[in-house]
């Protein structure tokens, strides 16, 4: 998949068209992914015991990978990812606008 986790994207179509935000979670055999703060739905929560009250709570919805752009870290632009095979064997995503590698951002 071109869109890793880490990766700030932009959403070209849908209810929430131009919005931005960072990928949480991939899934790669469906193709969607998970954007924070995006595709928000809500979700009704059944009480569990006698007398507890019912919940409604906001969840992150997944989208389709074909819905979102890329936004290069380089040049902050909304772009498609292209690869770069290098002489060791190491594939590296670049921006198709800027040329630069696109490195994932990895959680501390």
């Amino acid at each position: 998949m071109k869109i890793k986790s880490n990766d700030k994207v932009k959403l070209i179509t849908g209810k929430d068209k131009g919005k931005e935000g960072k990928v949480t979670k991939v899934f790669s055999v469906d193709g969607k992914i998970i954007v924070e703060g995006v595709n928000l739905v809500k979700r009704h929560i059944k009480s569990r015991k006698q007398g507890d009250q019912g919940q409604k709570i906001t969840v992150a919805s997944p989208i389709n990978i074909s819905n979102v752009a890329l936004i290069c870290p380089k040049c902050n632009k909304q772009t498609r990812v292209g690869y770069l095979l290098i002489e060791n064997g190491e594939k590296h995503r670049i921006c198709k606008k800027c040329k630069q590698d696109i490195a994932v951002q990895v959680k501390k």
